[in-house]
């Protein structure tokens, strides 16, 4: 079953993914960690964007690659929201350059992380990242993706 995908574009970028390249990577994250369909907003934003809500949420007065948005129904609402992710564009593209990847691939890999973290993964303590982690390698594997942390 497909997620539901709200994408928002918030920059002119001719070097974005396209919308099937989000949906894709979104139904891959939660293909195997999710039933039923689940809607997902996805706003691709510039770096000021990005470091307001990183500052306001994170008390990190930086941008940042993704931040993840967790949906939390009121009680006796039910509603298939998973939740809101925030793509820095920019961060995103300096990464892939950084750190030698395509950056198709980062973005791939970005979206997946950002899903995962929506779905209650994070990587607080080792044994938590090393699970998130593995978790991406084998999803990000099915796209004919390299393992992102092989560097690391």
């Amino acid at each position: 079953m497909s997620a539901l995908l709200d994408l928002q574009l918030a920059v002119e970028d001719l070097d974005l993914p396209t919308e099937g390249d989000f949906q894709t990577w979104l139904d891959i994250a939660l293909e195997e960690t999710q039933s039923g369909s689940q809607e997902v907003t996805i706003r691709v934003v510039n770096e000021s964007e990005s470091q307001a809500l990183n500052h306001q949420y994170r008390g990190k007065d930086k941008p940042t690659n993704v931040l993840s948005f967790p949906f939390e129904a009121p009680p006796g609402v039910t509603i298939d929201l998973l939740g809101d992710l925030v793509i820095c564009a920019d961060v995103v593209r300096t990464e892939a350059h950084q750190q030698n990847k395509k950056p198709h691939h980062h973005w791939a890999h970005m979206v997946i992380h950002g899903t995962l973290h929506l779905l209650g993964y994070d990587h607080e303590n080792d044994q938590d990242a090393d699970a998130m982690e593995q978790l991406e390698v084998r999803l990000l594997s099915k796209l004919g993706i390299d393992d992102p942390y092989q560097d690391h």
